[in-house]
């Protein structure tokens, strides 16, 4: 497999809905023309710190970058903070029915492989700590700069407060609890995480106890930290830092 996707023939998406909420819908992405066959699904969780402003079009480069190296692709949308039913409970709902629509999906090929930016990386480790994660055929999933401890982001006020605007309340809560993937280790499936030496928008330090917690609990999670690459870096196909985010997915769809 390439390690540097090929970006001059886009595949072509079509939109598909989970739920009657406009913004419900996931856009499939086939393997470009010509591109290698690669194994299983990428399902691509953007981020942007839950907030309605940002959607998945900021992440439609990496999605068909995925699609250039030969990956069936699906480039997730969910409601967001400012949305209605955005935040918890409604976005954990959407990412859990997301995943059971995709599932049923016959030219969507297992194993699936998530891989979550930012809030996303949040989203996708949380994922990872269910128990019905495997049941949807979920292989494994890559936190890009993830925020996959609630705790320490909110200590550390990152996104002007996001975390507390997302769950609604702050730490001890039953939603907080409920959102948190500190809160459901060991991760039911192997998790990957890719973070920026750089990044100051979410400091590689936010999943320090994620980590640390999760491999005394027995989880499969490794840390790959990216020196020169900011939070941004991880989702940009045309920097070097891509190549590890690509090898991150190639290690757990070529999983035996």
């Amino acid at each position: 497999m390439s390690s540097r996707p090929d970006q001059t023939s886009p595949a072509r998406a079509t939109t598909r809905s989970y739920g009657d909420d406009p913004a419900q819908v996931y856009d499939v992405i086939p393997p470009s023309p010509g591109a290698p066959a690669a194994a299983g699904t990428v399902v691509v969780v953007h981020g942007g710190f839950w907030r309605q402003q940002y959607d998945r079009e900021h992440a439609r480069p990496e999605a068909q970058a995925f699609a250039a190296v030969g990956y069936h692709v699906v480039l997730a949308e969910y409601r967001r903070v400012g949305m209605p039913g955005g935040g918890v409970p409604g976005t954990l709902d959407d990412v859990r029915d997301l995943l059971a629509s995709i599932s049923l999906q016959a030219d969507l090929p297992k194993p699936l492989v998530l891989v979550g930016h930012s809030a996303g990386g949040q989203l996708v480790t949380w994922v990872a700590g269910q128990s019905w994660a495997r049941e949807r055929g979920v292989a494994g999933v890559v936190s890009l700069a993830g925020v996959v401890d609630l705790g320490t982001a909110d200590r550390m006020h990152l996104g002007s407060d996001a975390t507390r605007d997302f769950v609604g309340s702050g730490p001890g809560t039953e939603a907080w609890r409920s959102a948190d993937p500190m809160s459901t280790l060991p991760p039911k499936v192997p998790v990957r995480l890719v973070d920026g030496a750089d990044d100051d928008t979410v400091p590689p330090a936010v999943a320090d106890a994620y980590v640390a917690t999760a491999k005394a609990a027995g989880g499969d999670v490794s840390v790959d930290l990216v020196e020169g690459a900011d939070h941004f870096a991880v989702i940009d196909p045309t920097t070097p830092a891509f190549s590890h985010v690509l090898a991150a997915v190639h290690s757990l769809t070529s999983a035996p």
